[in-house]
Formats: structure tokens, sequence, C-alpha cells
């Protein structure tokens, strides 16, 4: 694989959410269509032992599910946290941002792999520049 941007689909589904001591759920879903799993990153600007991020499914896009084991929380230390879903058994998955103490939410973003089609197209109406670079040479500055 040399071009990961080619193997996997980036999507940002959650924007910059004020502070608030309270779940969010991200209001886009993800489309599990043609892949295998998909890694859910979430940037918080507090660490805290009760903030984190779960995972819910769907089958219809409509009525959500936790997913088991999905839950992770930060160690009060972390402020950016990570899961990763492999081959859920329902089409749709949106993440939850688990907010025990009042934090902001920076992003979620949505890292698609394993598709069964490529390649894929990174193009989004989030606000994303994606280019990959193959074997770039350096730059070479003269003073």
């Amino acid at each position: 694989m040399h071009d990961l941007l080619k193997n996997v689909k980036v999507t940002r589904v959650a924007a910059v959410q004020s502070a608030a001591g309270t779940d969010y759920t991200a209001a886009a879903s993800v489309d599990m269509q043609g892949f295998e799993g998909c890694i859910f990153l979430l940037s918080m600007g507090t660490a805290a032992a009760d903030n984190g991020i779960k995972v819910r499914q769907s089958a219809d896009d409509s009525s959500y599910a936790d997913l088991a084991g999905t839950s992770v929380l930060s160690d009060a230390t972390e402020t950016n946290i990570v899961v990763d879903v492999y081959k859920p058994t329902d089409r749709y998955l949106k993440p939850t941002a688990i907010r025990g103490t009042s934090t902001t939410i920076e992003s979620i973003w949505a890292i698609q792999y394993g598709a069964r089609k490529g390649p894929i197209n990174n193009d989004s109406t989030a606000a994303q520049a994606a280019e990959p670079q193959i074997s770039p040479a350096e730059d070479f500055f003269f003073f």
C-alpha cells in the first residue's frame, strides 16, 4: 500500500463543540458499506478520567445502540482518544463523545479502512485538504 489516502476514507463527523459536561453524539453517521473497519479519533479540550468516546451502530441509520467494548476513557492525562471498530455487524456507525467533566470537543474524525473498491475519493464538504506525496524530494535552501 503505497498511498494510504487512496485506501482509506477520512471524514470529520463532528466539528468543534462548546464546553459542556454532557455526552455529544455526532450528527453525521459513517456508512460502512464497502469498508471493513473504522477508526474514530476524538480530540477534547480537557483531559479527565470521565471523558472519552464510545461508538453506536444502526442497521437503518435511525435507531442506534451502543457497541459493547467500544467505550474508551481518558486516564486523566489524555485529550486525544482513539477507538477502532473492525467488522461491525450493522451498516452505520456513530461516535459519541463522553463528557463527564466539562470540556470542549475539538473534533471527531472517522478513518474508514479495508475498502472493497478503490481508489477512495477523499473530497469532502467539510474543510479538509488532502494530498498524497510519494517519494518527495527534499527542499534545498540556499543562504
